[in-house]
């Protein structure tokens, strides 16, 4: 379960995804890559030159829309061939019952309302 906060200033609330979402991910990946180096490296060469085509796509003034449109569907695809090698529980977006997603709406009101009633309570 997210549990959000404020940020050390107070003005924002913070949302820790790096540390529940991003460090699990980044050590799974550091497991497939050392199970298979040799095709993990292959898959990740593959996307990032899908990733480098799709960039250069959206810069480029003359790039017809039908090419962005398939580099786009290319770095889409290399995207998910590399998390198809990932653990399960990596393979879809996280879900909430809804207990746990009324309880994470409550915290980021009530974090949200503090932000709001002391930065009304400072202008006055």
């Amino acid at each position: 379960m997210m549990r959000p906060g404020l940020t050390a200033d107070g003005r924002h609330v913070r949302i820790p995804v790096r540390d529940q979402l991003l460090a699990p991910l980044l050590d799974d990946l550091a497991i497939a890559y050392a199970e298979d180096p040799v095709e993990f490296g292959h898959l990740l060469a593959a996307h990032a030159g899908s990733v480098l085509r799709l960039d250069h796509a959206h810069v480029s003034d003359d790039m017809p829309g039908h090419e962005r449109a398939m580099r786009a569907a290319e770095a889409d695809g290399t995207r998910e061939a590399l998390l198809g090698e990932l653990p399960a529980e990596h393979q879809a977006d996280p879900l909430l019952d809804p207990d746990h997603a009324i309880t994470l709406a409550s915290r980021l009101g009530r974090l949200a309302g503090h932000i709001r009633h002391t930065a009304n309570r400072t202008a006055r």
